[in-house]
């Protein structure tokens, strides 16, 4: 779900709440069945692990926790920070894995077209491509999606067991779940944090500080991770010191 930066916070709670009390009235049979129609099947190009498919491999907080101790240059602030308060501090709601300054884009993991940590790999690549989130068409029509960039990657010629499929579809329901109470803890910690300290969203502000952020400028930017706001300073793109 897609909400403008001008609906007040509040709003943008409730409407996240709805959205993550509607997942389950979509059965995980129902995905399950929809993975199973996909007959996607991994080719091995890692075309998703860079920026030809994906502009970022967002983190929940618990993979944070694993990427820090595989190596802790291997994380930086989110892109598209969604809050700067008057004073040019910008705000995002977690942490990605940082992606190399090659010509692809490749994640930091990625090694000669293979992940160097598969068997340790993120709650996002292990559910990939996958999805169940609600989206509206061109005529309005709200459905639920299940596959994320199809035919972007990847063979569809597997056949998926009743069981594997349905244990996928349980485990992108759970990841949605987790994103979903993730945005909204960051919302009513920022709903707080602004308050106390007299702070306001700055909207000209934040279009400078991601400007500058964009450039490779160094900006300052408050990372949401395990319930609090962590200061961090973005490095230019290409660095190898953590954020």
């Amino acid at each position: 779900m897609t909400l403008s930066q001008g609906v007040p916070i509040p709003y943008r709670i409730i409407a996240l709440m709805q959205e993550r009390n509607r997942l389950y009235s979509c059965p995980p049979e129902h995905l399950a069945a929809g993975i199973r129609a996909s007959r996607f099947r991994c080719a091995g190009c890692g075309a998703c692990c860079t920026r030809a498919v994906n502009s970022h491999i967002f983190l929940l907080d618990h993979d944070v926790d694993v990427v820090k101790a595989i190596d802790p240059a291997a994380y930086v602030p989110a892109p598209d920070p969604e809050f700067c308060d008057q004073n040019g501090i910008l705000y995002v709601s977690g942490y990605a894995i940082r992606m190399r300054d090659d010509t692809a884009g490749s994640c930091w993991f990625l090694e000669n077209g293979r992940c160097r940590i598969y068997d340790r790999r993120f709650s996002g690549c292990r559910i990939y491509p996958h999805m169940s989130r609600r989206s509206s068409d061109t005529a309005g029509s709200v459905r639920w999606r299940g596959f994320a960039r199809k035919h972007r990657h990847g063979h569809y010629d597997a056949e998926l067991s009743d069981a594997e499929s349905l244990n996928l579809a349980r485990q992108v329901m759970e990841y949605e779940n987790a994103f979903l109470t993730q945005q909204i803890a960051f919302l009513e910690t920022i709903h707080e944090y602004f308050l106390i300290h007299n702070l306001r969203n700055d909207p000209e502000m934040h279009r400078q500080q991601v400007q500058q952020l964009r450039q490779g400028g160094r900006v300052k930017v408050k990372v949401f991770h395990a319930g609090e706001l962590e200061e961090s300073r973005t490095t230019p793109p290409g660095s190898h010191s953590p954020a």
